[in-house]
Formats: structure tokens, sequence, C-alpha cells
């Protein structure tokens, strides 16, 4: 049956840029790079205040259990609204209010990120520069027979269970990196590191800093990595390929401190011909052209295109260092980059930049409190890519009928914050 008759509503949303709150406080404005594939994430959402709030609802207030649909950029990716957000629905976006008398809101949104559901979608998505979904055609969405109520919300709760505990490690990942960042700050930053009481402050190119440090320039300080792109018209350069290969796409998409894998590989014969560089597990990789300054470790042996700079860490700067030395620059790092096209910051402008060394025993100290939490943010990281493979195997295997939802015996525990 068509979308239109499980539905109490589908609300198409305001074709205008909502004006964005002064302070950064207020609604989340959902737009379609906020919807994932289940729940929506709002940690980096524009947001709007309270004038703007009501007039961007005023043809639909969304509620819990409302779903909400990207028509553009990417076609088809849908969420469920949490009791823990009062959104607000963006340019591009859908919001669809399941009848529940007929369909469990959880389940329908995992239906609609169904293979077929997607490809349906994506065929009849159109538009001369980026493909769109019409609200017409959305209401007119073939969604296949359902299995009685009961067994859908038995299989919404399935699902769910695992975007509850990937939204709960999501959120602790979120709460120790901004310790970590705040102790970077208050030891590198403020000079409130233990013990610093007792020593006192010289006059430095960076201005003043502890007695017992230094300032030297990034190339004296560890050593920088460019990247480089084999030939795409060779194709012993890609084919089967094993080295990681990482675009800046594959840190904007997964916008996390670590990098597990690269979306291309390409071959040893491929990484001799181009002027792509290896670079050990743990160096800092921070995209350099275009989007300047999204930074992160890599976990495993890399190189990378040439729209990156990586820095590879030594026993007198430690990555995790590097990292939020990276991240607190980011400003000062787009003021230095040019281009008439597209930013872009050169190597040879970073290697020049002057950066605090600090003493080796704050350095030290620093790495044993920090490094358990980085450890800790890659391992939820892992995780969490475990649970979404896993749900992703268990999802068209469930809404099919091929898996009897009552004979799965899951254990999936939701550890609070």
């Amino acid at each position: 049956m068509p979308l239109s008759q499980l539905c109490t509503a589908i609300v198409d949303c305001e074709h205008k840029t909502a004006p964005k709150s002064a302070d950064g406080a207020g609604y989340p404005l959902i737009r379609t790079s906020d919807i994932g594939r289940g729940r929506l994430d709002v940690t980096h959402a524009h947001r709007v205040d309270a004038a703007a709030y009501e007039a961007w609802t005023r043809r639909a207030v969304p509620q819990p259990g409302d779903l909400i649909l990207a028509r553009e950029a990417p076609v088809g990716n849908v969420a469920i609204v949490m009791s823990d957000s009062e959104p607000v629905l963006g340019q591009r976006t859908v919001l669809i209010r399941p009848n529940e008398e007929l369909v469990d809101a959880r389940y329908l949104t995992y239906r609609l990120l169904c293979s077929d559901i997607q490809y349906w979608m994506n065929a009849v998505a159109n538009g001369a520069t980026v493909p769109h979904l019409n609200v017409e055609d959305i209401r007119s969405l073939p969604v296949p027979s359902l299995p009685p109520l009961v067994e859908q919300q038995e299989i919404g709760t399935t699902l769910s269970a695992f975007d509850d505990l990937i939204e709960n490690n999501r959120r602790r990942i979120e709460i120790l990196e901004e310790m970590a960042r705040l102790l970077y700050r208050e030891w590198f930053i403020h000079f409130r590191y233990p013990g610093h009481e007792n020593v006192e402050l010289v006059d430095s190119d960076l201005g003043p800093i502890p007695a017992s440090w230094e300032v030297a320039q990034i190339a004296e300080a560890f050593d920088t990595v460019g990247g480089g792109t084999p030939s795409k018209e060779v194709e012993d350069y890609w084919l089967d390929g094993e080295v990681h290969w990482f675009t800046p796409t594959d840190l904007t998409r997964a916008g996390s401190a670590f990098a597990f894998e690269s979306g291309l590989k390409i071959t040893e014969l491929g990484l001799r011909k181009s002027s792509a560089r290896l670079f050990p597990a743990g160096s800092v990789m921070m995209t350099s052209r275009a989007t300047v300054g999204v930074v992160s470790i890599v976990t495993c042996e890399a190189c990378t295109n040439q729209g990156f700079i990586t820095c590879v860490p030594c026993e007198r700067m430690p990555s995790s260092y590097i990292y939020f030395w990276l991240r607190e620059n980011v400003d000062l790092f787009l003021s230095l980059a040019g281009g008439a096209t597209f930013k872009e910051l050169r190597k040879s402008t970073l290697r020049d930049l002057p950066i605090p060394v600090p003493a080796a025993e704050q350095m030290k100290a620093f790495e044993a409190h920090v490094g358990p939490m980085m450890t800790l943010i890659k391992n939820l990281l892992r995780q969490n890519d475990v649970l979404r493979a896993a749900r992703d195997l268990l999802l068209p295997r469930l809404v099919s009928g091929e898996l009897d939802v009552s004979a799965l015996d899951l254990e999936l525990e939701v550890v609070q914050v």
C-alpha cells in the first residue's frame, strides 16, 4: 500500500533557510546531514531560537515517534524523533507521522531503510544537478505488506536496541573527547598543570611559556607527510589493493577522532608509482584542501591523496598532543590557507609554524591521563562499527520474515553515562 495510507500526516519542510540563533543555543534545525540511518545526530546541527521554532513548525510540530526523511543529499536517509529532542525541519526534509494503529514507528523507520525501498526512492528521484524526491512521490511510496502490529513492535524494539547502544556509545565518546580537550587546554594553553604554581613563565615567540618548555618549528618537532593519487587509468594501481588510501571524504563522513578504514585502497605498485607516502599507525591526518582542518588519528599504516598533511608522532610529540594542538588551531590554518578556487594550506606553511614543546614530565603525565581516554574512544568507535554491521545484517532478514524475531537471543546492555 502507499505510505500515505499508513500515516496520519506527511508534511514538507519550509522552502527557505531558517535563521540561526545568535548564541548557538536553541532548537536543533535538522538538515539532511543530521539524518542518520535510524537516528538523528544533532551534534553539529544549527540551532534556532523560539521565534524561528514557532515559525518553522506552523505546518507540523515534530513529535516523538515521527520520522524525518531526507528528500535530497542523500535521498532516503530517515530517522525517528526521540523523546529528548525538539527538532525543526530544515530544507529538503519531510516529516512522516505514522498511524500508530497500523504501523509501529520504529519498524517503519527500519523498513524504509531496507534496500528495496531505498532503491525505489533513488530510482524515482529526479533533478538535473542533485537528485531529489518530490513529496507526492513520498506519499505514493509503495510499502510491502506488513506483519501484525505486535510483530512489528518486536522487530522495532530489537533493531532499536542496537541503535540505543550506538547512541549511548556516541554520547560517551563525546564526553570523553570533551574531557580530553579541556585537559589539554588547562595544561597547555592556560598552563595550569600539576605543580605549575612553582614554575616561572618566560618570554617566547608564542608569548609567555613555562621556563622548562621550548618553542620549535613544526619541521623540527615532528615529520609531516603529503599525499598523492595513482593514475586512475592504470588498473594495476587499484585492483585488489590492500594499502589504505584516505581521501578527505573518509574523514568528513566519519567525523571521529580515529580513522579505521579508507573507502579506497591502492596496490603496492600504485603506492610506488605515485607521490603518496606511507605513514605509521598513530599518525595524525589533517585535511588541507577545500575543507581545511578535519583531523583524525589513523589506526593502521596508510597513505592519503594530496588533500592532506599528515603529522607523524614521535617520543617528544605523541599523537594525542598533536591531535589536540591541530584541533585548537584550525582557525589559524584557515586564515593561512590560500587559493582562488578552493582553500589550501600548504605543507611548507604548516612546517614553518611554531609549536610549544612542553617538558617531558608534563607530556608524560598528560599521556598518562589522556591515553586511556583516547583508547576508550577508539574501542567505542570500533564497537559502534560492529553494532551497525550486526544491525544491518539483521534488518533485511527480520523485516522479510526470513528470521523469526522471537527466535533471537540477544543480550545488548545499554550502559548509561
